[in-house]
């Protein structure tokens, strides 16, 4: 399950502009959490317990890697933070192994 040299590189050309939206998409809900109903103290801390949990996403963080590729995809996918359609320009190798790995 070898990615080539140009999805690699294409993968790294989109990272940031996939994150950057994905992280416009939590601030957006933040603010929803914050803005709502209840105590400023319980909007705080549900608010705590989601940064602490998206953060983990590879929409926030991601350690850049080849061999992990695939599978920061299939994760950003399944995480909402990109579409299959975002994989567009990348090679029907490497979306076969996409969708392959979101089927299961």
């Amino acid at each position: 399950m070898e990615v080539s040299k140009r999805d690699w590189k294409l993968f790294r050309q989109r990272i940031a502009g996939w994150q950057e939206g994905y992280m416009e998409k939590l601030n957006e809900e933040y603010i929803r959490i914050l803005q709502g109903e209840g105590k400023s103290s319980d909007k705080f801390w549900e608010l705590e317990k989601r940064v602490k949990k998206d953060k983990k996403h590879p929409g926030v963080l991601i350690e850049l890697n080849k061999h992990n590729m695939v599978f920061d995809v299939v994760a950003l996918i399944r995480d909402k933070a990109i579409s299959v359609d975002d994989l567009e320009g990348f090679s029907e190798d490497f979306t076969d192994m996409v969708q392959f790995f979101l089927e299961r």
